[in-house]
């Protein structure tokens, strides 16, 4: 079988736009933070009980903040690449 001389090879399109990848590493940004603020809190020693476990950053701030971080990283798969072309 012979090669055809002018065969076209099909260019190959990026998936994802800058404002993508932008808004990816928001995300995980929001993400790292947010399991940063949750860790702690324990005892060196297991017989003696800890009360900062319970506090508003590991309970309320650190979840909303990863919560918010896949939201965002959602929002960035979804966001059409090809409009960023179009608005510059």
């Amino acid at each position: 079988m012979a090669k055809k001389k002018n065969q076209k090879i099909p260019e190959k399109k990026i998936l994802f736009g800058k404002r993508n990848y932008m808004f990816m590493g928001i995300g995980l940004f929001f993400i790292f933070i947010g399991f940063i603020l949750m860790s702690g809190g324990g005892s060196k020693d297991p017989n003696v009980w800890n009360d900062a476990i319970f506090n508003f950053r590991r309970i309320r701030l650190a979840p909303m903040l990863i919560l918010a971080g896949f939201a965002i990283e959602i929002y960035a798969i979804l966001v059409n690449p090809d409009k960023e072309s179009n608005d510059e």
